[in-house]
């Protein structure tokens, strides 16, 4: 059987509305049919230009038929010495080389003027004959009455080129036409602005483009199942209404930025091959009240038209955001949105028109534009796992050419937290990498480079001194060693004194797979892990230094939340004293006062400081134990700069520490079951 076009596919029992066949008319970037002619303004601007250039034509002509009259006499050069030994030539213009034309004193044959041709090369002997008295050949002009000689003029030849008279002519008509049809455009355009300022400013992406499809999203296996069956039902509609289903009218994306959300919106459409239509919530609202609602209306009416379609509304927050949530109301934005739900309630169940928005602020939205009826389906877009992770990077690396040492299985347990966007950078920071180095493929030093670069930021060449240079080697080395040394702690991949971004040194640990759920015990770890480059200090320098900045806002961030908002203080209970903040937000608790009193906010601080200060008691026991180790891995530093895992592990048995190294294929189950700490990403990097 033929296959027909997608946008011929309609439900069967939309009857009402006419087909677009395939020979029909393409739809306008608006989604209107293009309109052919021209508009009144222009017509009658081109009707005035016309009588205009028929006037002029008609003098040209008019003039031309009464200048082939003839008005003066045609001389031969014999003659015209007749003329002057008569003293008949009252004056003569000599034009060039080329024409002699001159007045007689009295008329010859009823001709006051006369024309000759001037010999080829000239006359030289013509002007004194006619003006100086001292040639023997002068003649003066005896029939003139009162002229003592004749009038001699002389001018330069002039080039009458039947095309440069016309060019000259018509000039000026045509720089006129230029500005009549300059200001009609103008008028014209004027025109359509001020009546399609209300007008949907979508972008249209028909079904015949080359589209996205499902083969090209990964990391999302369970959002793209949910989204198969829209797509399904914009196949083949008669296959649900024969047992009673509906089409969902509003697909909601969550999830945080960079997951995908507009990718897998785009794989809709492509994978049904219908007409889409994309449009950010930012563009709706305006100045002047009632322009976004006139726009929803209007959007919503191109798609209908062109139905079975797919509007997509990206940031769809920035125009469905809580009413009366704020002191400060926006009038446009609120009709904006009451527009929009009435457009979405007010659907043709016939109608095959799917809304799919997209936000990474869903905690925002207004409760009438989430209920069943408007948004049916709510499709939650986050972070991938390691599995998501590497068929993320195949799909990125296409296009790029591999060495055959590139690991991408290591390189997505390396990039835990990130999400698409981020993966796609890391790509391209690779070939970027391996370009400047004239490379013929991206090798996996290439990519380790990147993520570092991405993760840690870009190498700083800085001048230290030798004092500072063993501050910060002893400072990350106490890092490294109170992580290899906890039990609970995530393995220590990379250990190095280069000044990164704003940090002098970065010690950097990555988890052998994604945590979903946090142990106290893994929480404690952290802290103590953070708090060892401090200890550090203290035990090898024997003062301590303001490295540690940030260090210190890690881990009493950690131990507040651990108090405030998991429960994790036998004083305080199994009691929450914060809000929870959104999951795709990447800010954390804020520390605010919450609903408690002065008394319960002190039994805060002194939880918090008890937990700080006993995993830094921890971290100095740790590494008072082993201080061998801790020169150890500081010399190292300050001889190589940078470290990694192996040599670190060489290093501790070289100083009889015993340290099971994890297995990255056996995954550890947590002691308890808590949300995660508020990090952007899982991995640690501290930095003095």
């Amino acid at each position: 059987m033929e296959k027909q076009p997608a946008n011929v596919l309609w439900l069967q029992n939309n009857n009402n509305s006419p087909q677009r066949q395939p020979n029909q008319l393409r739809q306008g970037p608006n989604g209107q049919p293009k309109q052919k002619g021209i508009s009144p303004l222009n017509r009658w601007l081109l009707v005035i230009v016309l009588m205009m250039l028929g006037i002029f034509l008609f003098q040209i002509f008019n003039n031309n038929s009464s200048s082939n009259t003839p008005q003066r006499a045609e001389l031969t050069y014999s003659n015209l010495y007749n003329q002057i030994n008569a003293g008949n030539v009252k004056s003569v213009t000599i034009t060039g080389t080329t024409d002699i034309t001159g007045t007689f004193c009295q008329p010859v044959n009823n001709f006051n003027e006369f024309h000759v041709t001037q010999l080829p090369n000239g006359d030289p002997n013509l002007v004194p004959v006619l003006t100086d008295p001292t040639n023997k050949g002068y003649q003066k002009p005896t029939k003139c009455t009162g002229a003592d000689s004749t009038i001699v003029i002389t001018q330069p030849a002039q080039d009458n080129s039947f095309w440069l008279n016309i060019l000259i002519a018509f000039l000026p008509w045509v720089f006129l036409i230029a500005i009549f049809i300059f200001i009609s455009r103008r008028a014209s355009q004027g025109q359509q602005g001020i009546f399609s300022f209300g007008k949907s400013r979508a972008k249209l992406i028909l079904e015949d483009r080359p589209s996205t499809t499902f083969a090209d999203v990964a990391g999302v296996d369970e959002s793209k199942y949910e989204l198969q069956e829209v797509v399904e039902f914009l196949k083949t509609p008669e296959k649900f209404q024969r047992l009673g289903g509906k089409i969902p009218r509003g697909v909601l994306l969550v999830g945080p930025p960079g997951t995908g959300k507009t990718l897998l919106a785009r794989a809709v459409a492509g994978e049904a091959g219908v007409p889409f239509y994309s449009m950010s919530g930012s563009e709706f609202v305006e100045v002047l009240v009632g322009v976004g609602a006139s726009r929803v209306r209007d959007l919503f009416d191109q798609a209908k038209k062109a139905a079975p379609s797919i509007i997509f509304i990206d940031e769809i927050d920035a125009v469905g955001r809580q009413r009366g949530s704020s002191i400060n109301t926006n009038d446009e934005r609120e009709q904006t949105l009451n527009q929009l739900l009435v457009e979405m309630d007010g659907f043709d169940t016939r109608q095959a028109v799917v809304v799919i928005g997209a936000t990474n602020r869903p905690d925002g939205l207004d409760i009438a534009l989430l209920r069943p009826g408007r948004f049916d389906r709510r499709v939650t877009v986050d972070r991938p796992d390691w599995t998501g992770r590497l068929a993320i990077l195949k799909i990125h690396a296409r296009e790029v050419p591999m060495g055959p040492d590139v690991d991408l299985v290591a390189m997505a347990r390396a990039t835990v937290g990130m999400v698409g966007a981020d993966l796609a950078n890391l790509i391209n920071e690779a070939a970027l990498l391996a370009a400047r180095r004239n490379l013929d493929y991206v090798n996996q030093k290439c990519f380790e480079e990147a993520l570092d670069k991405i993760l840690l930021g870009a190498e700083r060449p800085l001048v230290l001194h030798d004092d500072d240079l063993n501050v910060i080697a002893y400072h990350e080395g106490g890092h490294a060693l109170a992580g290899i040394l906890s039990v609970h702690a995530d393995p220590v991949s990379k250990v190095t004194i280069v000044p990164r971004g704003q940090a002098l040194g970065v010690t950097m640990s990555v988890p052998i797979d994604d945590r979903y759920n946090y142990s106290k015990e893994y929480l404690l770890t952290q802290i103590v892990t953070a708090l060892g480059g401090r200890a550090a200090e203290q035990i090898a320098i024997g003062h301590i230094t303001t490295g540690a900045e940030n260090d210190l806002q890690r881990v009493t961030a950690i131990a507040r939340q651990m108090v405030t908002r998991w429960g994790m203080s036998e004083r305080l209970g199994t009691i929450s004293f914060s809000e929870r903040q959104s999951p795709f937000m990447s800010v954390g608790d804020t520390g605010a006062p919450g609903d408690y009193s002065e008394t319960t906010a002190e039994l805060i601080d002194d939880e918090v400081d008890r937990i700080v200060r006993e995993c830094y008691e921890r971290a100095l026991e740790l590494l008072s134990t082993h201080r061998t180790a801790l020169d150890r891995i500081a010399q190292e530093l300050r001889r190589q700069e940078t470290i990694d895992a192996r040599q670190l592990q060489q290093i501790l048995e070289e100083t009889g520490i015993t340290v099971p190294m994890p297995d990255p294929d056996q995954v550890s189950l947590p002691l308890e079951i808590v949300p995660p700490p508020p990090t952007e990403f899982p991995f640690s990097a501290e930095n003095p």
